[in-house]
């Protein structure tokens, strides 16, 4: 059995009301979206491979930093905890966090360590659309004995401020241990406020928080399993996973086939995706996803509540270039749209 997804837009409105002011603690693997632009000029005598006469260069907030942004866009206080190298890129992260109001006094430079740099470079005319060519990505794990470790474990330990929620976007850097992931999980219980983990390769890994946001791919590969197109093989997949990290909620995105989300004693609620398939980019989707669902939760909203608003943050996401947010604005206004 299935449930319907409609939910009253005035409700969905009420909540991104409260989303704002809600602050979390946002624990996180910062990433360097780097992005290079050039013309095409001809093709290289060299090799078969295009020449691109270089126009720009621009880094944004990636990785968990992407989630830190789109919290504060969304109308949230983020409080990161995290690690950038003592570097050029970690220099630019910092800079870009203090530009957004995004305050930085728990991330920690990590000497000797570059910071983890994602570049794209993107070519096409002068009138047209430039499209991405190529990514490199430079990425080095944090060293055994990382001092940004330890520091991330001090802030947590030693918080006192209010918060209403905590997020842990999970890159893989070796930063979020599971010491320090039990950690948080154990704090926001003892707050009583909810806490959300996107973890790209440690799905399995913890238990106890209140919710999950794997995409499909994470979920087959966490489960070992082939799920395609089968909705009964999602089902199926949605329960073990409830059942093994027992968590309240699990919320698995699907990319063009939309949500799905899963809850004990619930039937599955399969929430189609919101907007046009034909997106733009999907840089940076899913720390949309986590930080809308995540404030959302904060906020006192239910899952299905935090799942459709999610799904619609998701999809006006989609439909920018590059590394992009969504604000409260933009999310009120197209739960209200017909269709939304």
């Amino acid at each position: 059995m299935k449930r319907g997804s409609a939910v009253p837009p005035r409700a969905l409105c009420e909540v991104v009301d409260r989303m704002a002011g809600c602050r979390l603690l946002v624990l996180a693997d910062l990433v360097a979206d780097e992005f290079v632009h050039g013309r095409v000029q001809r093709l290289s005598r060299e090799a078969p491979v295009v020449i691109l006469e270089h126009e720009r260069t621009e880094v944004r907030l990636g990785g968990g930093a992407n989630a830190v942004h789109n919290v504060a866009t969304l109308g949230g206080r983020a409080l990161p905890v995290g690690a950038v190298g003592d570097d050029a890129h970690g220099r630019a992260i910092l800079e870009l966090l203090r530009e957004k109001g995004i305050p930085t006094a728990g991330v920690t430079r990590e000497p000797g360590w570059p910071t983890a740099v994602k570049s794209r470079v993107l070519g096409g005319g002068t009138h047209s659309t430039k499209q991405q060519i190529v990514r490199i990505d430079r990425v080095k794990p944090l060293p055994p004995a990382s001092q940004a470790r330890a520091a991330a474990l001090r802030r947590l330990r030693d918080f006192r401020g209010p918060v209403d929620g905590v997020l842990v976007s999970d890159y893989g850097l070796g930063l979020l241990t599971p010491q320090l992931v039990r950690a948080a999980i154990a704090f926001a219980r003892k707050r009583g406020v909810p806490v959300t983990v996107d973890s790209r390769y440690g799905l399995l890994a913890f238990r106890g928080m209140t919710a999950v946001t794997p995409n499909e791919p994470e979920l087959e590969a966490a489960l070992g399993l082939t799920i395609g197109h089968d909705l009964r093989k999602l089902e199926r997949a949605g329960e073990e996973l409830l059942k093994r990290l027992g968590v309240r909620a699990a919320l698995v995105t699907r990319g063009s086939d939309g949500m799905a989300l899963f809850e004990p004693g619930q039937p599955p609620l399969h929430i189609p995706v919101h907007g046009s398939d034909q997106v733009a980019d999907v840089t940076g989707a899913g720390d949309t996803v986590i930080a809308a669902f995540t404030l959302a939760l904060s906020a006192g909203a239910r899952p299905a509540q935090a799942a459709r608003l999610a799904n619609v943050a998701g999809g006006l996401v989609v439909m920018k270039r590059g590394t992009a947010t969504v604000s409260a604005d933009e999310l009120r206004a197209a739960v209200v749209e017909p269709g939304a």
